[in-house]
């Protein structure tokens, strides 16, 4: 049973507190804080004239603005500190406010703290939006009244009072939202590991370790579900607080759910076929298990089918785009790492022409070489790191005489057109990065909704 909300609203009212950036999931979150009582003043490196209307907003409401380059100079003399996701908790900063005696949080840790529903919460390397949507679409066609957040959907801890003890909620939670939590959901699926977000990481020990905060702080009634083919998710299994549940396409689990000739299965019944799956790939074949293990308890198997029968996948994620002259295009703009961009990859029935390439995470390029090369006809490169995954692609061809045709491209207009110009009846062409989109683009979504531009305006 989490605590009652009352203590949160009469803990925050009259508390001097600062939200720290004035992004999407934080702008709900000022308004909330504001209705509870409390002081506000919300931080972000952006000027006054970038905020534009919301800066009218806040101020116009009295909440204090302190924008610009050296904004975080003047976090200091606050009770309660909301701060964003991707800043670490080790900043210079947010160790200064420690010192002081703030109280150091987050939107999401709060949420979780106070929601009164049932959570299912989901994180991973590869699979966790799919994985999420999932969840949500089985308890939504049981019959619960189900909301999502976390990384997708709206900010829910604004919407926290609205919020039933009958309902349901479903969270898609990234190691940053993870790196300080120290409150776990009912619920807790894992989907897979493997490096990822080096680049904001210490390293791979500091990455799994914040994953981990997803059931750490459960209780004995709470439920773990993990990957039973991966490494690192299977060295959970000794950490686990309360009941533990795998999912596997190697092996049988009694407790779990699995895949054997064709067949998925939860607790030992058959769910569907793989065929009948409308979302294509092995990778989709372990998101249904992982979500099959985390609801069978809610969730009747018929309900299950259904869902998996009906649902045609969630956008930027191996997502068809169009056939024209005889090739098909795909979206899978979220492919943001290596491993991600193989599991879509393997997905179709033919090598792709992939474009991929993008910021620099960090992450090492060899899986897309060495695991990917049998799944790649052609390969299109752009972004920070087209020399580091043609380098690999290189390596790879004086080691074992493996070619892969590469084109070097500034753009993605460029590498649209290049795939137009190379690709012969019956290609595939996939946008699957195995980057991030930072260098180019201010998210994945930008990236994807251009790159579904330029293939719809082809002609």
């Amino acid at each position: 049973m989490n605590k009652s909300f009352q203590e949160f609203k009469d803990f925050i009212r009259d508390k001097k507190t600062a939200v720290v950036g004035i992004g999407v999931s934080n702008i709900p979150l000022i308004r909330f804080l504001q209705q509870l009582g409390a002081k506000v003043s919300a931080f972000d490196k952006k000027s006054r004239e970038e905020l534009g209307e919301i800066g009218d907003e806040f101020e116009g409401s009295g909440v204090k603005l302190i924008l610009g380059e050296h904004y975080l100079d003047k976090l200091t003399g606050y009770q309660v500190i909301f701060k964003t996701p991707s800043m670490r908790i080790d900043s210079i900063a947010l160790k200064k406010a420690k010192l002081e005696g703030a109280y150091i949080t987050s939107e999401m840790e709060e949420f979780i703290r106070y929601c009164p529903a049932k959570i299912y919460g989901v994180t991973g390397s590869d699979g966790k939006t799919t994985t999420t949507t999932i969840l949500y679409k089985l308890l939504c066609e049981q019959g619960f009244n189900t909301w999502v957040g976390g990384n997708i959907g709206n900010p829910l801890f604004s919407n926290i009072e609205e919020i039933s003890k009958k309902d349901r909620v479903v969270l898609e939670l990234s190691s940053f939202q993870l790196m300080t939590m120290d409150v776990s959901p009912e619920v807790a699926v894992v989907t897979n590991l493997s490096p990822n977000h080096l680049d904001m990481h210490k390293d791979m020990e500091e990455y799994v370790n914040s994953k981990k905060n997803i059931f750490l702080y459960q209780k004995e009634d709470g439920l773990l579900v993990i990957n039973g083919d991966n490494e690192i998710t299977s060295s959970f299994e000794r950490e686990a607080k309360g009941h533990l549940r795998k999912f596997s396409r190697q092996q049988k689990p009694e407790d779990g759910a699995y895949y054997e000739d064709n067949i998925l299965y939860v607790m030992g019944k058959p769910v569907c076929a793989k065929d009948e799956i409308v979302i294509r790939g092995m990778h989709n074949v372990e998101n249904y298990l992982a979500a099959f293990a985390a609801a069978c308890d809610e969730v009747e198997i018929s309900v299950m089918k259904k869902v998996a029968l009906s649902f045609k996948g969630v956008a930027h994620r191996g997502e068809f785009i169009r056939e024209f002259n005889g090739v098909k295009y795909y979206n899978d703009s979220i492919a943001s790492s290596p491993t991600r961009a193989v599991a879509t990859l393997k997905a179709f029935d033919k090598p792709a022409i992939l474009i991929a390439g993008g910021y620099d995470k960090n992450l090492p390029f060899e899986p897309l070489a060495e695991e990917g090369h049998p799944y790649i006809k052609r390969l299109i490169l752009l972004g920070a790191t087209r020399y580091k995954i043609k380098e690999v692609f290189d390596k790879l061809k004086e080691a074992k005489g493996i070619d892969i045709p590469v084109h070097m491209v500034n753009s993605l207009e460029e590498a649209v057109e290049k795939a137009r110009s190379i690709a012969e009846t019956g290609d595939i062409v996939s946008l699957s990065p195995a980057c991030a989109s930072f260098d180019m683009f201010v998210n994945f979504e930008a990236r994807g909704n251009r790159f579904r531009e330029l293939v719809a305006s082809l002609e």
